[in-house]
């Protein structure tokens, strides 16, 4: 090994051992379920390293002109990769295909979230075996999608596209959010509870484990104290109905998360009754452990710190002010004084599949459609929003900033999106014989 090489494997590990470390020492069987998974693809260990590209936006890549006092204080997704999009039923009733996974969400430099995006692209295409110059321009054909919906959205908003629904969808977000209309509750309930003796409980094994009276009732309290922090929806609807029913909780058990983001985590998932007593209307919600966001490490901004009372709060706040009407059942709680996101397991989710998608043509319209998303999530936490943590126009801040070199800020993006597309295929070779030598600690 090169002593370059070497030098980058010793930074990889200390990055991953900063953000893994305490979470690997009480449960190193998930993280080695964890690394095999993220060993799998440069993609599947990209997504996986989040804390690793950041440490590299305060390093190698530093350098971004784009940035100023207002367009590096937006409230950024902060795992904005490809495969964080997919469908939702939003306050309104309305299926909606957007961004999903808040759980890295943060108020930082809105360049970050558009290279770490434009960075999964470059490794997409790689796989797809894309030339360079295809993969070139799917990302100018989403940097021009992402600056158009935001000039619409400054001009006034007539020409912006907004929310891609059944409305206005085509090719394959059309199908993603057909396919989500054709999801039942009951088919969910099927997946994950059984009947016994007239009454639903869950399935037990595969990871989803029975709890003890004493850990039912301290999750019941905190589910209780999570029912107080969902607002009435920005129509004015009260909160869910059977939210409001806290005492018929009628099973609680389990999960230990064995995803790529969200190992070593326990939650729980509770049982409500739903509106009626009918069997097939009840509600099924998580309980999950929120952690603090690989970018805030990264953001010296005290005002951000302190303006979360703890990482569920953070998560959950984020999601309603980056959703345009977000999810009513998202909000947030505390159990054993650790904050933790509470939210219902929609049946109505469907995410994009890539694998679908492999033709230049197909790809460029789907990534048109994406950077319509993100400008407007970009554009609504901001002064226009009922959270004040961000007190400007976000879009207004963006377009003067990239207005003054637009034809730079496009080719800043492309050429990011090659570099790190390398950095992130090195990393993972390296991050493999790291993981298969023994050098990472602790597993």
């Amino acid at each position: 090994m090169t002593d370059v090489a070497e030098q980058r494997s010793a930074f990889i590990v200390k990055v991953l051992t900063e953000e893994f470390g305490t979470l690997m020492a009480l449960d190193p069987a998930a993280f080695r379920r964890k690394f095999r998974k993220m060993a799998a693809s440069p993609f599947a260990f990209y997504r996986g390293s989040a804390s690793l590209f950041y440490a590299d936006q305060r390093g190698d890549f530093a350098d971004d002109r784009f940035l100023d006092g207002q367009t590096s204080r937006v409230w950024i997704h902060g795992d904005l990769h490809a495969e964080n999009f997919g469908t939702y039923m939003n306050g309104t009733g309305q299926l909606v295909f957007n961004v999903n996974d808040f759980d890295e969400a943060y108020v930082g430099p809105f360049t970050w979230d558009l290279r770490r995006f434009v960075a999964s692209v470059a490794l997409i295409g790689y796989t797809k075996a894309l030339s360079d110059r295809v993969i070139s321009d799917l990302v100018t054909g989403f940097a021009d999608s992402y600056l158009t919906e935001l000039r619409a959205i400054v001009a006034g908003g007539d020409d912006a596209i907004g929310s891609i629904t059944l409305d206005n969808a085509d090719g394959v977000l059309r199908r993603v959010l057909q396919q989500a209309r054709l999801n039942t509750r009951i088919d969910l309930l099927r997946g994950q509870t059984t009947i016994d003796n007239y009454e639903r409980r869950f399935s037990l094994g595969d990871g989803v484990y029975e709890v003890d009276g004493d850990t039912r009732a301290r999750v019941c309290a905190a589910f209780e104290a999570y029912l107080d922090t969902l607002p009435a929806s920005r129509t004015g609807q009260a909160r869910p109905v059977s939210a409001q029913i806290s005492a018929q909780i009628k099973d609680v058990v389990q999960r230990k998360g064995v995803g790529i983001g969200s190992a070593g985590l326990p939650s729980y998932t509770l049982l409500l009754e739903g509106h009626t007593q009918a069997l097939e209307n009840d509600v099924v919600v998580y309980m999950k452990q929120a952690q603090l966001p690989a970018v805030a490490r990264y953001v010296d901004d005290e005002r951000v710190r302190g303006y979360f009372r703890h990482q569920g709060h953070r998560t959950a706040e984020s999601q309603r002010a980056l959703q345009a009407h977000a999810d009513p059942w998202v909000g947030f709680t505390e159990l054993d004084g650790v904050g933790q996101l509470v939210a219902e397991v929609s049946p109505y989710a469907a995410d994009l599949d890539w694998a679908d998608v492999n033709e230049p043509e197909e790809l460029a319209g789907v990534l048109a459609d994406l950077g319509h998303a993100v400008a407007r999530m970009h554009s609504v936490a901001d002064d226009e929003s009922s959270h004040d943590l961000v007190d400007y126009s976000t879009e207004d801040a963006i377009v003067a900033a990239v207005d003054a070199d637009t034809e730079g800020f496009v080719a800043h993006l492309v050429d990011f999106a090659h570099a790190y597309g390398v950095r992130a295929r090195q990393d993972h070779q390296l991050f493999v014989d790291l993981f298969r030598n023994g050098r990472l600690p602790g597993i």
